[in-house]
């Protein structure tokens, strides 16, 4: 009969088992293979309805340097799996990763950071996303169980798996719960402290939130909307860096790198042409995707939503 092997794949597939970076037992019904396929398959989607990467070679290798040093202090086997890093030339501020290791951050964002722990921070954050597996949580929230069961069924390069995967991008672009964000707050903050950066600067990036946020007065703007409040992530952070963190703010070894910062990225964003329009079509999307739905991001602009 048609359901048994669906079944069958249906267990061999899922369960709880424990995530070596969050350390809690998680229920998913896609392996890590199908997150890093899904991952890679969307991943030109994101860069083109963000305006492409910036034309700068030095600084897409800059952020790939910063986020593979990060990548390789992670858990388990993650450490092995195929993460890349784009600076996506768009001027809405924001960062998020795909299933499996694609992490974008925009130069609208990295323009507005001041010091490299800044940017470690966002970069670690996202890298948590992935190590803790929310892109598997929520796609298989997303989706339902009948869908993945119609496309695990149906084996490998099926229809229904392609259908799937062509999903992965516009599910890109829906919000983390609150736990999770959280949960790769903490994430971040474990690893930027492992390379030497100080934690600080994952508090100075949300406190830079709060000021936009209250800035904005009563519009809610893309990030904030769909995100913890960035002011209570202030406080949560500090706390947790006080709590497990304190040798990080009298060792001199972990650094800010403001200097470095202003060099190898600012310097050069300031060199580059403006980015491509805002009323661009692709960029349209973006913005009503962030608008309706809020995203992945940890960091994108200031409101506040339950999940």
């Amino acid at each position: 009969m048609w359901w048994v092997p669906v079944l069958a794949v249906l267990a061999a597939f899922s369960g709880c088992a424990k995530n070596l970076a969050t350390g809690r037992n998680q229920f998913n019904v896609m392996s890590m293979q199908q997150e890093v396929q899904m991952g890679l398959s969307s991943k030109q989607e994101i860069i083109t309805q963000f305006q492409g990467a910036v034309p700068d070679a030095q600084l897409q290798a800059y952020i790939t340097d910063l986020g593979r040093r990060l990548s390789q202090l992670t858990e388990g086997d993650s450490p092995k799996l195929p993460w890349s890093f784009t600076l996506l030339n768009s001027d809405i501020p924001n960062a998020f990763a795909l299933p499996g290791g694609q992490v974008f951050v925009t130069r609208g964002l990295a323009k507005r950071l001041t010091n490299e722990a800044q940017l470690a921070g966002v970069v670690g954050h996202e890298i948590g996303h992935v190590t803790a597996r929310h892109g598997g949580e929520r796609i298989s929230k997303q989706l339902g169980f009948e869908v993945i069961v119609k496309g695990l069924g149906a084996g490998t390069g099926s229809p229904e798996l392609e259908q799937l995967s062509g999903q992965v991008a516009q599910i890109t672009l829906l919000a983390y719960s609150r736990d999770q964000e959280h949960e790769s707050d903490s994430l971040g903050v474990r690893y930027m402290s492992k390379l030497g950066y100080n934690p600080l600067g994952q508090v100075q990036v949300m406190e830079m939130f709060a000021k936009m946020q209250a800035a904005s007065g009563s519009q809610p703007s893309e990030w904030t909307s769909t995100h913890p409040d960035p002011a209570n992530r202030v406080k949560r952070l500090r706390d947790e860096i006080n709590r497990s963190y304190a040798a990080t703010q009298k060792d001199p070894k972990y650094k800010l790198n403001e200097a470095e910062y202003r060099s190898k990225m600012l310097g050069r964003l300031a060199l580059l042409p403006p980015p491509p329009d805002a009323d661009a079509p692709e960029t349209r999307l973006a913005i009503a995707r962030l608008g309706d739905h809020g995203t992945w991001c940890v960091h994108c602009a200031a409101g506040e939503k339950s999940h």
